[in-house]
């Protein structure tokens, strides 16, 4: 297991050899770093959970600041173990996520009917379009086993939709023929999207 590193108060500076300085610099490199074909060595755990309400801690205190919580998720990868890794080219550090990974805190909408586009954005900052790339899925929370709104963001992370977007999302909810049943759920990009019945995950939640 790694030594856990410090993360910096405001005012404080890494050590440019940590490892969180390492992520902090891969992630500032460019907007989203090429992390899925990436192929680190697995260096540990690192003490670092997201709550399900979307906020991020170390060592069990909250990290205070926003620059350095998005710069983090720009490096965050899901593997197929189910697991939650920060990776650079060289390193991957699993963390602990109780729910999401990401989460949805507004939406746009352009158009309307079959025709409409829909466009979330998240806590930190990444903007996900809702379309067959991205789709929308009813499924059991991990921590209490309510159905919740997933969007798949990147890669294989999921973004959980926030109640009060969900509330928004609500607003164009509209019936729809699918496979001969009359579904509940919301157009966009030309797609219909479900959100009547919560679906059974691929895999479940490792964290």
């Amino acid at each position: 297991m790694t030594e856990m590193p410090k993360v910096a108060d405001e005012g404080e500076e890494q050590s440019p050899a940590s490892p969180l300085s390492r992520l902090m610099r891969e992630a500032a490199s460019e907007h989203y770093p090429p992390v899925e074909s990436w192929e680190p060595e697995y260096c540990g755990n690192i003490d670092i959970r997201i709550a399900a309400d979307g906020t991020w801690y170390h060592e069990g205190r909250p990290i205070r600041r926003p620059e350095l919580v998005k710069l983090f998720s720009r490096v965050l990868r899901r593997d197929d173990d189910g697991h939650h890794y920060l990776v650079t080219p060289v390193e991957k550090m699993r963390i602990r996520v109780d729910d999401a990974p990401l989460h949805v805190s507004a939406m746009q909408l352009a158009g309307s009917g079959r025709e409409q586009r829909i466009v979330f954005r998240t806590l930190t900052d990444d903007r996900i379009p809702l379309d067959a790339d991205h789709p929308i899925v009813m499924r059991a929370a991990p921590t209490t086993g309510e159905p919740r709104p997933y969007v798949r963001a990147r890669g294989a992370l999921d973004a959980l939709v926030l109640r009060p977007v969900y509330y928004e999302l609500a607003e164009y909810v509209c019936e729809a023929m699918i496979d001969g049943r009359v579904r509940l759920g919301v157009w966009s990009a030309g797609s219909f999207f479900p959100l009547d019945e919560p679906q059974s995950p691929t895999r479940g939640n490792a964290g």
